[in-house]
């Protein structure tokens, strides 16, 4: 897979957040990876599931970040699918040396297109240029 491949899973995978309590994760990265949908070769599925992983360590603190930037927005008012997109690319912005900052903004805007509402790309893009 390549890296827009892996992040987009990772993306779908950290969308269940949303929808699962803490210690249900664990079982859903599990059922995640039976999906037929989300096949991946083992070595990508421990990319995918570290790197998750790592996210959501730090969502608390990714959270504070995202609410102290986005001004006159709150991770609670934000669409879940925007959310998620922010959390990952603020993480990478953040924390992961190996993604430049462009390269998360511009990933992050593409998955906004893909999955996001109508402006969801816009917002996204807004609220990142401000951690560059």
């Amino acid at each position: 897979m390549n890296r827009r491949e892996l992040r987009e899973q990772i993306f779908k995978l950290l969308f269940r957040v949303e929808f699962n309590d803490k210690e249900e994760m664990l079982q859903q990265c599990a059922l995640f990876f039976e999906d037929e949908e989300n096949v991946v070769p083992e070595k990508d599925m421990a990319y995918i599931r570290g790197k998750y992983e790592r996210i959501a360590e730090k969502l608390p603190e990714i959270d504070r970040m995202i609410n102290e930037t986005a001004k006159g927005w709150s991770t609670d008012r934000m669409g879940k699918v925007d959310l998620t997109i922010l959390r990952l690319a603020v993480y990478e912005i953040r924390y992961d040396e190996d993604v430049p900052t462009g390269v998360a903004i511009n990933e992050a805007v593409e998955l906004a297109k893909k999955f996001g509402q109508e402006g969801s790309f816009a917002f996204v893009n807004g609220v990142l240029a401000k951690f560059a």
